[in-house]
């Protein structure tokens, strides 16, 4: 084979990409990667004491997930500002129907996590400065073509072009960047005629690591326990679904103002609503790709597929999705093949298909049976909810699904080679 600049190029260093990095360091560590970034990287964005701050924003981690971050040693450290989810409460608005999951009945510790999103990246660049990893920051890619040996990789460093080869690209730099389309990449996107609004609120009560799923006639909302120093047990990550007319009444009320017209739509279960912190919005749609995978180039994570944040899976999904690829390079450089080769790329698309295409049922189901305001289909999913609470089989479905243990489970071996714990299949159960 001959000599390139690298094996593989990430566009792209945010948690999917970095989250890459790392585990083909920790599994592949002879194989060369390389990260393109476009916001620099010094000492300072590394600070040895790390303050969490209220309008922190955070991620949803699933079980699953937690497994993933324990198998690359990561846990333990980023386990320190993850708060765990040890109930979940799904509940229609002014209805009967409601379903109640808790971690003791799948005999764990939590459903889940959520953890800041700062936190869990400073968590991920401190142990990527032990590895071999190459990061070129600030940078850019600009294009990709086929080459000799794999892939030739445009980037833009310093003001400068310039090509880097190397077998494969992997595009990891977010859903809105440009580069897919530019790569001639096709998506799908199907509006969902909302927005989310994201901002942290503090109550009266006590969240009791209980994260609410209520869904309402004028969109979902999901509260998830994220505490923060001073208000432990009272502060929770809000998802607020609201159409264009109802967000822009929202973001001119003043703080009170919103806090009063969140408390009309969720109700008291958590108290007052005291507190509600900077308010960040965007447009909701379903975007997937056909095809996120070619010769030599592979799209992961909000790249390749971005859902409905109300039901928690985005990043879930994209984690999952990275380590079955991580696992088909490992296969492919053991054997001494080109990792961009399109078997190795098609096989880790064959491979997460079933799992996205599954996790995007899930998600977008939740979206459009809850948004149906008729009579008739409000009362047939209060019926469904009260199954679910009733019936043990159905319950622990949609437990697997909310901990993100439903669809395929990769695998990282480690090859004992770090003396961390593989994830085997079979102990990703709920």
């Amino acid at each position: 084979m001959d000599r390139t600049d690298t094996d593989l190029i990430i566009a792209g260093g945010g948690l999917a990409g970095a989250t890459l990095a790392l585990a083909l360091a920790r599994e592949v560590p002879t194989l060369r990667v390389t990260v393109v970034e476009t916001f620099p990287l010094s000492p300072e964005a590394l600070p040895a004491d790390y303050q969490p701050s209220y309008d922190a924003r955070s991620t949803a981690l699933a079980w699953g997930s937690r497994l993933i971050f324990d198998a690359l040693g990561l846990w333990p450290e980023l386990s320190r500002h993850a708060t765990p989810i040890r109930h979940i409460h799904v509940s229609d608005r002014g209805r009967f129907g409601a379903t109640r999951l808790h971690a003791r009945d799948h005999h764990q510790d939590a459903l889940g996590y959520v953890a800041d999103n700062r936190w869990m990246g400073l968590c991920l660049m401190r142990a990527l400065q032990d590895t071999s990893v190459r990061w070129r920051a600030p940078a850019e890619v600009l294009d990709m073509m086929p080459g000799e040996s794999g892939v030739e990789v445009t980037i833009r460093e310093q003001g400068e072009q310039q090509i880097l080869t190397g077998q494969c690209l992997v595009v990891a730099d977010g859903g809105r960047s440009g580069l897919r389309e530019k790569l001639g990449f096709v998506t799908h996107t199907e509006r969902y005629g909302q927005n989310a609004l994201i901002a942290n609120v503090t109550t009266s009560e006590s969240h009791r690591f209980t994260a609410y799923e209520r869904f309402t006639d004028s969109g979902p909302m999901a509260l998830l326990p994220h505490d923060a120093p001073g208000e432990p047990g009272h502060q929770s990550a809000l998802v607020w679904t609201l159409n264009d007319e109802a967000l822009a009444e929202i973001l001119a009320l003043s703080d009170e103002g919103r806090c009063q017209r969140l408390q009309d739509r969720f109700g008291w279960r958590l108290g007052r609503f005291t507190r509600i912190g900077e308010c960040h919005h965007y447009p909701l749609a379903l975007t997937t790709v056909d095809a996120p995978v070619r010769s030599g180039v592979a799209l992961v994570g909000n790249a390749a597929h971005a859902l409905h944040p109300v039901a928690g899976q985005g990043f879930n999904l994209a984690l999952r999705g990275l380590m079955t690829l991580v696992e088909q390079f490992r296969n492919a450089h053991e054997q001494g093949r080109s990792i961009g080769e399109l078997s190795v790329l098609g096989a880790y698309e064959q491979h997460h298909r079933q799992d996205w295409q599954q996790t995007v049922r899930f998600s977008d189901s939740l979206i459009r049976v809850f948004g149906q305001s008729l009579p008739v289909v409000a009362a047939a999913r209060d019926a469904g909810l009260v199954g679910l609470d009733m019936i043990p089989g159905a319950k622990r479905w949609f437990a697997r699904q909310a901990m993100g243990t439903g669809g395929r489970k990769p695998v990282l071996s480690s090859s004992n080679r770090s003396g961390r714990k593989a994830v085997p299949n079979g102990q990703q159960n709920g």
